[in-house]
Formats: C-alpha cells, sequence, structure tokens
C-alpha cells in the first residue's frame, strides 16, 4: 500500500520568473549620437565652405564633375587660388597660426624664377666651354709638333661662345699659296682638335678668312670669297676626320677679307685663318630664329644664282706668293 501512495503523489512543478529591470534599452543614445556627429559634421562643412574663396569653391566642384580632367589639367582651370599643395582649396600646411578668409588677402603663389634658371643654364655651358678651352690648351702642349704651333691659335671666350682661330704665320702657312689644300702639319692639328670638339655637344660655326690682296687672275670670277668658302670647307673636312660629328657643324661661310683680325695692316698674314666657333645656346637659337623669319622660297633667279656652283680657279693664272 505505501508503494501505491508513492505512485499515486502528485508531481509538483515550480515554475521561476526572474524580475527584469524596467525597459529602458540604449538604443536611443546610438541614434542620438549619430545625429550630433551628422549636426557637427555639417556645420563644420558650412565653416569651411564660409571660409573658402570664390575661386577655390570653384576648383572644388570642377574636381567633383570630372576628377580625370581636373588632375590631368593639373587643378582645372583656374580653380583655386590657394597656396596649398592640393589645387582647389584648403589651408597651407605650412601656416602654424591664424584665420584669414582666402579671398581677403592676394595668395602666395609658388613660382620658378625663370631668369635665374637661364643664369645658371649661362654659367654651366660658360664652365664648360672653359674647360673645352682648358683641354685643348693641353693637347697642344702634350705633343711637340702641335706645341710649334701654340702661337698661330687664338682661344677666346666671346658671346657667341668659345672661338678658336688658327691664324697663317710667315713661314708657316696653313694652306698651300692661293690654294685650299691644307698642309699636313695643319691637318694633323684640325684633326686634333676634332677630337676634343666631338666631346661637347655644342654646334660649331666655320669661317674662312682672307687677306685683303686681290686673287689674281679672277677673270672667271673666282675671287678671295670662294678661296674662304673652299678652305673653310676643307678644315671642315679635316674636323670630321678627326671624330667631329658632321651634324655638330651648323654653318660654313667665308668672308673674304671683310673681317680682317689685323685693321691696320690688311695684307698681314694673320688675316688669313680660320675661325671656329663653338656656339653656346643663346647664338645657336638667334642662328635657328634667323632661319625661320628668312622667307620660305627664293626667287627663280636668285635661286639659280645662289646654287651654281662656282667656277674654279684657271689653270693658266699664276698664284699669288702669300695668300
Amino acid at each position: 500500500m505505501a508503494g501505491d501512495a508513492k505512485k499515486l503523489q502528485p508531481i509538483i512543478i515550480k515554475r521561476v520568473k526572474k524580475g527584469g529591470h524596467a525597459v529602458h534599452g540604449g538604443a536611443w543614445k546610438i541614434a542620438y549620437a549619430d545625429f550630433v556627429t551628422a549636426m557637427m559634421a555639417f556645420f563644420l562643412l558650412m565653416w569651411l565652405l564660409g571660409s573658402t574663396s570664390e575661386g577655390d569653391k570653384k576648383g572644388i566642384a570642377d574636381y567633383f564633375q570630372s576628377p580625370l580632367k581636373v588632375a590631368l589639367l593639373n587643378g582645372g582651370s583656374g580653380s583655386g587660388d590657394s597656396s596649398h599643395v592640393v589645387k582647389g582649396g584648403g589651408e597651407d600646411i605650412t601656416r602654424s597660426g591664424g584665420q584669414v578668409k582666402k579671398g581677403d588677402i592676394e595668395a602666395q603663389r609658388s613660382t620658378v624664377n625663370l631668369q635665374a634658371l637661364k643664369a645658371e643654364q649661362v654659367r654651366a655651358e660658360v664652365a664648360r666651354l672653359e674647360d673645352l678651352k682648358q683641354k685643348i690648351e693641353k693637347k697642344l702642349a702634350a705633343s711637340p709638333t702641335l706645341a710649334a704651333l701654340s702661337k698661330q691659335i687664338i682661344l677666346q671666350m666671346t658671346h657667341e661662345g668659345l672661338r678658336i682661330q688658327i691664324v697663317d704665320d710667315a713661314g708657316r702657312p696653313m694652306f698651300a699659296s692661293g690654294s685650299p689644300e691644307v698642309q699636313p702639319y695643319m691637318r694633323e692639328l684640325l684633326r686634333e682638335v676634332g677630337a676634343v670638339l666631338a666631346e661637347v655637344p655644342n654646334r660649331l660655326t666655320l669661317e674662312g678668312h682672307t687677306d685683303a690682296i686681290p686673287f689674281p687672275g679672277n677673270a672667271r670670277g673666282y675671287s678671295n670669297w670662294e678661296l674662304s668658302t673652299d678652305r673653310a670647307n676643307a678644315s671642315r673636312r679635316e674636323l670630321i676626320a678627326g671624330g667631329l660629328p658632321d651634324d655638330q657643324v651648323l654653318r660654313v661661310q667665308g668672308l673674304a677679307a671683310s673681317t680682317p683680325y689685323d685693321r691696320k695692316d690688311p695684307g698681314a698674314p694673320a688675316n688669313r685663318r680660320i675661325s671656329l666657333v663653338v656656339m653656346n645656346r643663346e647664338a645657336e637659337e638667334r642662328v635657328f630664329r634667323a632661319a625661320l623669319e628668312s622667307p620660305p622660297s627664293l626667287p627663280a633667279a636668285a635661286a639659280a644664282e645662289v646654287t651654281a656652283a662656282p667656277p674654279e680657279p684657271s689653270a693658266s693664272s699664276p698664284a699669288p706668293a702669300t695668300r
């Protein structure tokens, strides 16, 4: 019976409910923080727009409309006049104090001093030409054969560049009398000079000069003008044989006796000379500018006169004693 009583005893289940706090979750705090952050960002944006000049505003607008175009144009067309490293606006990151509205004062522009840059280029070019002059002097001193010709070589720095003049000597002429044929010792000198000039990129001008003694037997028109031009071209060929690139020669001309070295004595041997000008950048630009400003074409008669080959001197004409 006792066993039956235990079986019939009811099973009691106690359910315990845990009490909670009142409903006051933190979701509204997150929403409020987002609202305050948005308002702070809005007022910060208003302050930035108020302190930005019209030019900077246009730069910002241009950037958001077409960022690639602004980037390619390095800031767009007229976008931004501030000194910030980024075109389009913003404070200069180097400023440590003060708040000035852009546009109220003239912004400082970072510009390149072109005059100072050009002066620096001129100084570097002069230094290069001075070094070239010293190399030629050392080359002459190193060779006994060339050292004997050192008195006939004149090196001068001019406004056009380095001028190298090889003048005639009464006992040691550069060319055969009345002829563009280069003497053997002068051929060696020109080739040595050509090897040195090949080390610099500067262009060259070659000028041939004669004295004022008229060329004899010029019934066919061959005169000191043709002779000076032929001698300049003969010198050019020897310079190229020494290693000078052909395209480095910019101009070859014969000046006859128009610019004598010794003005007091037009017939002096020193007036018979070859002048090489290692041109600086300014002299090269003058030559190219003059070529661009010249008329594109010549009249037919003038062109025929220019292209006509100069007549050769008559074989029966006697050559002068000195020239």
